[in-house]
């Protein structure tokens, strides 16, 4: 069977497509970068597209053509440079439901999310909600399905910032420790996923996935903390007040395209907690596991100890070499004359001054734009281009510069090693 899977590059959609390409069927996935997607995914086929231009049912027509089902897995928390909620969420999948009754489209499964309770009323939530409605009402052959926080082998947002704070040295400060949190396996997921596909599940069908265990905030740390290998770690709560900072910074950060689990969504979110719903359907024949059962499935390694401890060390990195390289810039243009007697031995006093401040917006520009997610890798590289011209323009014209350990040579070797080191973790998925 063809099958059409929007989000299939991501943490949840990525583990059904493979499930699916078991199965048997014949998966296709929409990719804003299909190439990429296709190097990473071989036996996928990728079409080239972007949800958020999706947004008329003509728009679709062609994607749907000889598939049968569509299951979206897409997905994003909060509106910013990267992500338009109302576009992607909601109009989009509007767009989809009305192109779908006029195909041959058999069966739409929705990922969906518990849309009530802390944080209803947050974007996130509130296009799926109406995304979720729409699609009750159009009388398309429908599952949904709503996950509580999935753990799997991989990990992205929430789940990775759980491994991020389990892997924090010495403390773990929280904020909503107590708060109550239900876990579904992304593998138990996909099965599910599977089955409806399979027409083990009835059209119409809403329900809430999640182990019969709730856990606390600080229980699941700590669980992630021993799956790491790490010695136990006294847990510090932190009043809610205190994340608004963060929260902040994250949400400033989600409009230069970085997808912070920081953000006022997830803070909202977790306020409350990540439950089912009361009047909830659930799966009364199929057990589901446990979030002990689902870490213990997936022994950890060093590259999940790594993962973890970079995680909340990237953002810093970024912000340190924005800072450094805007500093760098800033600080010579309030004196410029002293800035520029490097060069006088070598030319013109006029040319100098010109070269000192070329270089000097060259360096805030580099410093600025690696803030910006879809500028920073050229930045980076641009950071890494303009040391070294620095460097050899240093060695060839003032070679002395070398021997002062406190120097501009030297301290150019660091910011190097930490402009590589960013380089190496900056993908998001």
């Amino acid at each position: 069977m063809k099958i059409l899977i929007l989000g299939a590059t991501g943490f949840i959609g990525s583990v059904i497509a493979a499930r699916l390409r078991k199965d048997g069927h014949m998966v296709t996935g929409l990719a804003r970068n299909p190439d990429r997607a296709r190097i990473k995914h071989p036996s996928i086929d990728w079409i080239k597209a972007d949800l958020a231009e999706m947004t008329d049912p003509s728009d679709w027509r062609a994607a749907l053509s000889s598939h049968r089902i569509v299951i979206n897995c897409a997905g994003a928390l909060q509106d910013g440079l990267s992500d338009d909620l109302a576009a992607t969420q909601e109009k989009a999948m509007l767009a989809l439901y009305a192109a779908a009754a006029q195909s041959a489209i058999e069966l739409v499964v929705q990922i969906s999310a518990r849309t009530e309770g802390g944080g209803r009323d947050q974007p996130f939530l509130a296009t799926k909600r109406n995304a979720d409605k729409a699609l009750a009402a159009n009388g398309l052959n429908h599952i949904i399905l709503r996950p509580a926080l999935v753990l799997g082998r991989n990990a992205h947002g929430g789940t990775a910032l759980l491994r991020a704070l389990a892997a924090i040295p010495y403390l773990l400060p929280l904020i909503h420790a107590q708060s109550p949190v239900e876990t579904v396996s992304v593998d138990d997921v996909a099965a599910i996923v599977s089955a409806a596909i399979a027409g083990e599940l009835q059209s119409g069908t809403d329900i809430d996935l999640a182990a019969s265990e709730a856990l606390t905030l600080r229980q699941l740390v700590i669980l992630h903390r021993n799956w790491l290998g790490l010695p136990p770690a006294q847990v510090v709560p932190i009043p809610a007040s205190f994340a608004k900072p963060v929260t902040w910074m994250a949400d400033i950060a989600g409009k230069l395209g970085w997808r912070s689990p920081l953000r006022s969504t997830a803070m909202a979110v977790m306020s409350e907690g990540v439950l089912s719903r009361r009047d909830g359907q659930h799966l009364p024949s199929r057990r589901l596991a446990t979030a002990a059962e689902t870490l213990e499935a997936n022994p950890s390694g060093v590259q999940d100890l790594w993962f973890a401890r970079l995680y909340l060390l990237k953002p810093l990195m970024i912000s340190g070499l924005a800072l450094f390289w805007m500093l760098s810039g800033i600080i010579p243009i309030l004196a410029p004359t002293g800035a520029s007697r490097h060069l006088l031995p070598f030319m013109p006093d006029g040319l100098a001054m010109a070269l000192t401040l070329i270089t000097c917006f060259l360096d805030i520009a580099l410093g600025a734009f690696v803030l910006v997610r879809p500028f920073a890798r050229s930045a980076l590289f641009g950071m890494l281009a303009v040391t070294l011209g620095y460097l050899a323009g240093g060695t060839l014209l003032e070679p002395s510069l070398w021997l002062d350990p406190l120097g501009p040579l030297v301290k150019a070797l660091p910011s190097i090693l930490l402009t590589f080191a960013t380089l190496a973790v900056l993908e998001e998925r």
